[in-house]
C-alpha cells in the first residue's frame, strides 16, 4: 500500500531546464532527516534494552514500524503517500505509547488516539480538495499545476491548503493544537518519549516542504498561504512551551514542554526566509537530541528516587548524585541554548536571520531566559535539596539502584555526544543547512528533476 497513489493527469505545461542532477533537490533534506531519526533511534533502542522493552509485548516490532513510518514520511514526494506513512507511524506510536500499561498512559493514549484520528480525517479532506482542483497529489506536479489554477477553483485549493496546515500543526504540536503532547510524552516510557522527540519534527518538516514548494512566494493563487499564520503561532507556541516548563512539576513534563518550545523556535526560524530556514535546519537536530537526553535522564533519576521519582521537590539524596548532576547540567545547558553548545549557535543564527523584527528577538531571548530559570530550578530541587519528615537526610537502603548501567550511560552520553559533535562541526553543518535552504526556496529545479523522471 505504500506505493499507492491516486491517478494523475498528464503534465501539459513544459518545465524549464535546469543543470542539476536528477533527484538531488529532494534527497539532501530527506537524507538529513532520516539520519537524525536513525541516530536518535539507536540510542533510544539502547536505553530500551535496559528493561523497558520487557514491560510489554512486541516493543521492538512497534519500534521498527515507527522508524519505517518516519523514514517514509521524510522520503516521499507524494501527498497521498505522506498520508499513508503518517498512518503507519501513528499506528506504531499508539502501541508504543501504551506499552507497559497503566492508568496514566491509557488516559494520555486515549486523547492522543482520538485527536490523531480526527487529524487523519482532516488530512483526507485536504487531499481531496487539492486533488479535485489540481488533478494530482504529486508534490512537484501540484506546484506546477498551481501556476495554471483557474480562478474559480482557487478558493477550494486554498481551503485544502489551510486544512493541510491544520493537520501538520497538530502533528507538530503548534498552538493551540499542542495540548495532547505534555501528557502523552510525560506518560510514556523513557525510550518511547526520546523517540517521540522527532515526531513533532515530522509536522514541522511537512510545513516546511509544502510552504516552500506549494505555498511559498510562487506568484500563484496559493502563494504565501501559510505566511500570515506561521510566525504568530510559532511565537505563541514558544511562549506557552517555556511557561509550561516553568510550571512543570516533574522532569518528564518539563522535558515535554521543552519539546513544545523547540517546535515554536523551529517554526519561528522557518518563517524567516532562506537564512531562517538554514538556522532552523541547524537547530533541529540539537533540539531533538537535547530533549531526548532529558527524557532518558528523567527515567534514570526516577529509578533512584523511589519515594519522589522525578517530581521536582526535595527528597532523599540521589545516589551517585555527582555523576547524574553532571549529566543533567550538560543536558540543561543544551536544552536552554546556552554557550558553548550548538543550541546557542542555532539561536544566534535565528536572531541573525531576523533583523528589524524585535518581536522575534524578544520571544527567543525571553524563551531562553525562562528555560534557564526552569532548568536551574529543577536541578536545584533534584540535586541540591534533601528533606524528610524530621528534617534529617535519608540514605538509600542497601542495594538501592545507584550505579549507572552501561546502557544508561551509553544512551545519555551518546545523545550528549551528538550535540558536542554538532557544535564542533558547526561549520560544515551550517554550510549543509544553507545549501538545503537554498534548494527549498528555489524549488523549480526539484520540480524539473522529479517530473522529468516521471514516465
Amino acid at each position: 500500500p505504500m506505493a499507492v497513489a491516486l491517478p494523475q493527469r498528464q503534465v501539459e505545461q513544459p518545465v524549464a531546464r535546469h543543470p542539476v542532477q536528477r533527484g538531488d533537490q529532494h534527497h539532501r533534506l530527506a537524507a538529513a532527516m532520516v539520519l537524525i531519526t536513525t541516530l536518535l533511534a539507536l540510542f533510544a533502542a539502547i536505553h530500551a534494552g535496559d528493561g523497558a522493552d520487557r514491560h510489554g509485548r512486541h516493543f521492538h516490532v512497534l519500534f521498527q514500524l515507527q522508524l519505517f513510518g518516519l523514514a517514509g514520511a521524510f522520503l516521499t514526494g507524494d501527498l497521498f503517500n505522506l498520508f499513508v506513512f503518517f498512518e503507519v507511524l501513528l499506528i506504531a506510536s499508539y502501541g508504543l505509547l501504551l506499552h507497559g500499561g497503566g492508568a496514566e498512559r491509557t488516559r494520555a493514549g486515549l486523547h492522543y488516539v482520538v485527536l490523531n484520528l480526527l487529524g487523519s480525517t482532516v488530512f483526507l479532506f485536504a487531499a481531496g480538495l487539492l486533488y479535485a482542483t489540481l488533478g494530482t497529489l504529486n508534490l512537484a506536479d501540484l506546484a506546477l499545476k498551481a501556476a495554471a489554477l483557474p480562478a474559480q477553483d482557487a478558493g477550494l485549493a486554498r481551503a485544502g491548503g489551510l486544512l493541510l496546515l491544520a493537520v501538520f500543526a497538530l502533528k507538530a504540536a503548534l498552538l493551540p493544537l499542542h495540548l495532547w503532547l505534555p501528557a502523552a510524552y510525560a506518560g510514556s516510557s523513557a525510550p518511547v518519549a526520546a523517540l517521540f522527540a522527532i515526531m513533532t519534527k515530522v509536522g514541522a518538516y511537512a510545513i516546511l516542504r509544502t510552504a516552500t514548494l506549494l505555498f511559498g512566494d510562487t506568484g500563484t493563487a496559493l502563494a504565501n498561504l501559510f505566511e500570515p499564520w506561521l510566525l504568530p503561532l510559532a511565537l505563541a507556541t514558544l511562549g506557552i512551551g517555556m511557561l509550561g516548563a516553568l510550571a512543570a512539576e516533574s522532569l518528564r513534563r518539563l522535558a515535554a514542554y521543552l519539546v513544545v518550545a523547540s517546535v515554536g523556535t523551529l517554526l519561528t526560524a522557518f518563517s524567516l526566509g532562506a537564512a531562517g530556514i538554514a538556522a532552523g535546519l541547524y537547530y533541529l537536530p540539537h533540539g531533538t537530541f537535547a530533549t531526548a537526553a532529558l527524557f532518558l535522564l528523567a527515567d534514570a533519576i526516577k529509578r533512584r528516587r523511589p519515594a519522589t521519582v522525578d517530581f521536582l521537590r526535595p527528597g532523599p539524596d540521589l545516589p551517585r548524585h555527582t555523576l547524574w548532576g553532571g549529566l543533567f547540567f550538560v543536558a540543561a545547558i543544551a536544552a536552554a541554548g546556552l554557550p558553548p553548545l550548538s543550541g546557542f549557535l542555532g539561536k544566534f543564527l535565528i536572531l541573525r536571520a531576523a533583523p528589524g523584527q524585535p518581536l522575534v528577538w524578544l520571544a527567543v531571548l525571553l524563551g531562553a531566559l525562562t528555560g534557564v530559570i526552569a532548568l536551574a530550578s529543577a536541578g536545584s530541587r533534584l540535586f541540591l535539596s534533601s528533606s524528610t519528615a524530621d528534617g534529617a537526610p535519608v540514605q538509600q537502603p542497601p542495594g538501592a539502584a545507584g550505579a549507572p548501567t552501561p546502557r544508561e550511560l551509553l544512551a545519555v552520553g551518546g545523545l550528549l555526544g551528538l550535540i558536542v559533535a554538532l557544535t564542533l562541526g558547526a561549520g560544515p553543518a551550517v554550510e549543509f543547512a544553507q545549501a538545503t535552504a537554498a534548494q527549498l526556496v528555489a524549488p523549480a529545479a526539484y520540480i524539473h528533476a522529479v517530473l522529468e523522471a516521471t514516465p
